[in-house]
């Protein structure tokens, strides 16, 4: 039998903290709250963790049900067409649920403190989830991207400056 929800209930399990202007040079980190923190235990166990968290700033009622939110003109590239959000990175959703995956640079489980190298989610973004980066989950060998895409760096690592060269973090570096 199918079960008809109207609604989820989330709690953040913790927060973004940026410290720094400059996008290239800042220090970023997962703040976890005190009961969530016994979940760390041995995340440091891998390189990299999959950070699930909330567009605050993208959400409201409005943004929730407006049609006009499930098209947008994605800033790939000139010749971007029109295109649906669940085809986008896109952070106006009918739930502003993002991921970023990200290096971890250090873990502090007692504090609840999780170093990374960067994510691109602003200081005081709530956190809904964190998962450990497996490459046999995560990583597809064949696979395949819409054509504005083919330009982009392969991997993570080769684009983080490519990103900022393209302008993608100008709101956070105004």
């Amino acid at each position: 039998m199918i079960q008809k929800l109207e609604e989820i209930k989330m709690k953040p399990i913790g927060f973004v903290k940026v410290k720094g202007e400059d996008t290239m040079s800042a220090d970023y980190s997962l703040e976890i709250f005190e009961k969530y923190r016994p979940a760390l235990k041995e995340l440091e166990s891998f390189s990299h963790v999959m950070v699930f968290w909330w567009a605050h700033q993208n959400d409201s009622e409005e943004i929730r049900n407006s049609k006009e939110v499930l098209t947008v003109i994605p800033p790939y590239g000139d010749q971007t067409p029109e295109t649906g959000i669940f085809a986008t990175r896109s952070e106006f959703r009918p739930n502003p649920i993002a991921l970023t995956t990200s290096k971890i640079v250090d873990i502090d489980q007692h504090n609840g403190s999780v170093k990374l190298t960067g994510i691109d989610a602003l200081d005081g973004t709530p956190i809904v989830d964190l998962k450990a980066y497996f490459p046999i989950c995560d990583r597809i060998r064949d696979c395949y991207i819409a054509p504005w895409l083919e330009g982009w760096p392969e991997w993570q690592e080769e684009g983080f400056e490519w990103w900022v060269e393209q302008g993608f973090f100008k709101e956070y570096e105004e």
